[in-house]
């Protein structure tokens, strides 16, 4: 179902921090194709400095990026927008578990088609994974 059919969904900002330009601008587009609005930053540097000036309902966010990883971004983030819900990504199977403790949800680069959407609508209370489709 497309975000159309959850109106608090579709009016949530967005914000993608990944230094995989080629990744963050496939997630603005799939996003956007379902009317979020959608930031993106690529680094946690720049993605912080948008966080302070936009108000952000969900943070996407890569683990591996130069000069902050995606636990040193999530704890800022935390402190910078604390009821943003953050969700963690990552093409490597060695997050460490102390990282996802900062996060309300992982899903591995490989899944993300499949889950980022059901997981944005979870983290919201929209139910189980399984109610939402993420084919565009």
């Amino acid at each position: 179902m497309p975000a159309a059919v959850y109106p608090a969904l579709q009016s949530a900002v967005l914000l993608c921090i990944d230094d995989n330009e080629d990744l963050l601008e496939c997630e603005r587009s799939f996003l956007e194709s379902f009317g979020y609005s959608v930031l993106t930053a690529e680094s946690g540097g720049k993605g912080l400095e948008l966080a302070s000036k936009h108000s952000v309902d969900v943070v996407i966010l890569d683990y591996f990026m130069p000069e902050m990883n995606g636990q040193e971004v999530a704890i800022e983030m935390r402190r910078l927008r604390p009821e943003a819900a953050i969700i963690m990504l990552s093409g490597a199977a060695d997050v460490p578990e102390q990282a996802l403790k900062w996060v309300d949800a992982f899903i591995a680069e490989d899944r993300l088609a499949s889950q980022l959407l059901p997981t944005i609508a979870q983290l919201y209370g929209y139910g189980p994974t399984s109610q939402l489709s993420c084919d565009a």
